[in-house]
């Protein structure tokens, strides 16, 4: 399952509204909707990254649900009722590690590939060699 998520950032034009009591900056799209970017490029990595965070925290909530764990979160922060607490952080990182088992940045590439075929894309660098079911044994993945 895909969930597809684009956020696009237009140029936009500072329209004035004048009050009684201030002045207030609002700010309009521009008519044809042109792309910023600059900010496009500066917001892409920040967003991408919370993507991923964000799929993870679901995918966590998915696995608790199905086996009957309260499961609460807020951004980043993952908690429940102390009887269940171990086995959610061994569910946070048997998620983890499904989640990047593949290979996340090939797919982004690609995806971006048939978006915008008459655009070409760096290589790649070269995949390190971190076993990613590493994870499920640290101590400090999580707390």
């Amino acid at each position: 399952q895909r969930i597809l998520g684009v956020r696009a950032y237009t140029k936009e034009k500072q329209q004035r509204v004048h009050t009684s009591l201030q002045t207030l900056k609002k700010l309009v799209p521009t008519p044809t909707m042109d792309v910023n970017k600059r900010k496009q490029r500066t917001a892409f990595p920040p967003n991408f990254v919370h993507s991923q965070d964000s799929t993870h925290m679901l995918m966590t909530a998915i696995k608790c649900h199905q086996e009957g764990i309260p499961f609460a979160a807020v951004h980043d922060s993952f908690w429940t009722l102390p009887a269940h607490v171990g086995r959610m952080n061994d569910i946070l990182r048997e998620q983890f590690a499904i989640m990047y088992s593949y290979d996340v940045l090939k797919n982004l590439k690609k995806s971006f590939e048939k978006s915008c075929p008459d655009h070409s894309f760096a290589e790649l660098p070269a995949s390190g060699k971190l076993d990613i079911n590493s994870v499920k044994d640290s101590d400090y993945f999580f707390s």
